[in-house]
C-alpha cells in the first residue's frame, strides 16, 4: 500500500495519517534508533567511517529491514556520517577517526513500508569542551522544537523555538537544510524549517508525521556542498552538530518514534 491511499491531505499538501499508522512508525523508528545504539561502541579513534557504515548495513539486513538510503539518488551507503565541520550528508569513507572528532550518524530504515529516520552525535576519544557545548545546545534545541509540537501551533513556532534557543547561546542555525514529512515515503511535505517566526507556516494537526533535525554551527550558518554533490560543510570551517527525531502529532503534543531503546541518544550518556 502506498502513502497516497492512507489518510488525507491538508490544503498545504501535508498528509494526515490514521491513528493505526502510529504503530508502523514506532516499529520503523525503534529499529533505526536501536541500530544507532548498537553502533555506538564502534565509534572510536582509528576506526574508519566506512567500517561503521558496513556494520550498519549488516544490522539493517539482519533485522530484515531495508535501507532507505542505499540506491536513493545513486547513494551507495546505509548511513550518512558527518565529521566535525561536515554539516550533513557526509559519505562514509577510509579516513580514520582522530581523538576528539565529533560525528553525526544518520540512518533511515524501511520496516513494513514505514520509514524510520533519526540521527545523533558521537565522539571518538575525549570530547573537547567547545564541541561538548555545541552538542549540548543542539540536543536541547531539538527538544525545544519538539515541545512546540501540538495541534493549533504552527511550523513557524517550531522553528522559532529552535532558533531563539540556539542564538541565545551565540551559535547559528543552518538555513540550507530542513526537516521533512515522512511516513510511507522518505520525503514529503512539509519542509520543517529550524528557524522562523511564531504563528507562521502551516498549522499542526493530529496525524502529521515529520522529522525535526536542527543543524547548529559554532560559527556562521552558511554551508557549501562539495564536488561530490552530497557532502555539505560549514563555509567558515566551524564545527557543526545535528540531532534528529521522527515525530507524530497527537491530540495534545508529540510522540517521538525514534527514542533510543538504551537511553544512548546523547553522546555523554556513558
Amino acid at each position: 500500500m502506498d502513502d497516497s491511499s492512507r489518510g488525507h491531505l491538508t490544503k498545504d499538501g501535508i498528509r494526515i495519517h490514521e491513528p493505526a499508522d502510529f504503530a508502523g512508525m514506532h516499529a520503523a523508528g525503534r529499529l533505526a534508533a536501536r541500530i544507532l545504539d548498537d553502533v555506538a561502541p564502534l565509534v572510536d579513534v582509528g576506526r574508519t567511517t566506512a567500517e561503521i557504515d558496513t556494520a550498519i548495513t549488516r544490522m539493517v539486513e539482519e533485522a530484515g529491514a531495508t535501507s532507505a538510503t542505499i540506491g536513493y539518488k545513486g547513494y551507495r551507503h546505509a548511513s550518512c556520517i558527518s565529521v566535525n565541520h561536515v554539516v550533513c550528508h557526509g559519505i562514509p569513507g577510509d579516513k580514520k577517526l582522530k581523538d576528539g572528532d565529533i560525528l553525526n550518524i544518520d540512518v533511515t530504515v524501511i520496516v513494513d513500508g514505514w520509514f524510520g529516520d533519526t540521527s545523533r552525535m558521537y565522539v571518538a576519544g575525549k570530547l573537547p569542551r567547545k564541541a561538548e557545548r555545541l552538542i549540548e545546545v543542539t540536543h536541547d534545541a531539538l527538544f525545544k522544537g519538539i515541545e512546540a509540537v501540538r495541534p493549533g501551533n504552527t511550523f513557524g513556532d517550531i522553528g522559532h523555538a529552535i532558533q531563539s534557543f540556539v542564538e541565545a547561546h551565540r551559535m547559528s542555525v543552518v538555513r540550507d537544510f530542513c526537516g521533512h514529512g515522512l511516513g510511507r515515503v522518505f520525503h514529503a511535505p512539509p519542509n520543517v524549517l529550524h528557524y522562523g517566526r511564531p504563528g507562521t507556516g502551516p498549522v499542526l494537526e493530529e496525524g502529521m508525521f515529520f522529522t525535526i533535525e536542527p543543524m547548529v554551527n559554532l560559527g556562521r550558518p552558511e554551508t557549501k556542498v562539495l564536488a561530490d554533490d552530497w557532502t555539505a560543510v560549514t563555509r567558515d570551517k566551524s564545527l557543526s552538530a545535528q540531532f534528529e527525531h521522527s515525530v507524530g502529532v497527537t491530540a495534545d503534543g508529540a510522540e517521538i518514534f525514534t527514542l533510543s531503546p538504551g537511553g544512548l541518544f546523547h553522546p555523554t550518556w556513558g
